[in-house]
């Protein structure tokens, strides 16, 4: 999506951490979730500054991991490039065993099972100054001024996530999608 990639483009914070992620040279590696979605409702609202990041989400794709804890391993480089940020970083590969689903096949496979649809996005640096944004619902409903229930998981855990963040607070425009 190439407003995404424009909105990237202005955060120089957001620019620098998609670089450190691209040197870790993971497979199926994005930062998703609030640092796309909550970069884009921000220019929805227009603010002029963006929302603090409270945390950076990192994804890859390793079903075959040998070592159940190489992503805290990947976590401790990222926080001695950038130790301003909050960095998670989780092995989509093996995620499914905590959230009691089917494996995973993929990344993208992986956010299909998120809360809310609108944070099934994520981007990654591919080349000099290119990137790629992928969702698993698409993006449409994210510049709709949407919060979109997953029916793969409960509507008690969205509701709980949507009062917990604060987002229809902190961006009032937003709708809960029917």
């Amino acid at each position: 999506m190439n407003k995404i990639v424009e909105l990237i483009k202005q955060d120089s914070t957001r620019v620098k951490a998609l670089d450190c992620v691209a040197q870790l040279g993971l497979p199926q590696c994005f930062i998703a979730a609030g640092f796309v979605r909550n970069l884009v409702w921000d220019s929805l609202h227009n603010f002029g500054k963006p929302t603090p990041l409270n945390d950076v989400d990192v994804i890859y794709f390793v079903p075959d991991e040998l070592h159940s804890e190489s992503y805290l391993l990947y976590q401790a480089q990222l926080n001695s490039w950038m130790p301003e940020l909050n960095w998670q970083v989780r092995n989509q590969g093996v995620m499914h065993e905590r959230n009691g689903d089917a494996p995973y096949t993929s990344s993208l496979d992986a956010m299909s099972y998120w809360p809310e649809k609108e944070t099934a996005i994520a981007i990654r640096k591919v080349g000099p100054n290119q990137y790629e944004c992928i969702s698993s619902f698409g993006f449409e409903s994210l510049f709709n001024y949407c919060v979109t229930h997953n029916s793969k998981r409960s509507l008690e855990t969205f509701e709980q996530r949507v009062s917990q963040k604060g987002w229809l607070v902190r961006w009032p425009s937003l709708r809960i999608a029917p």
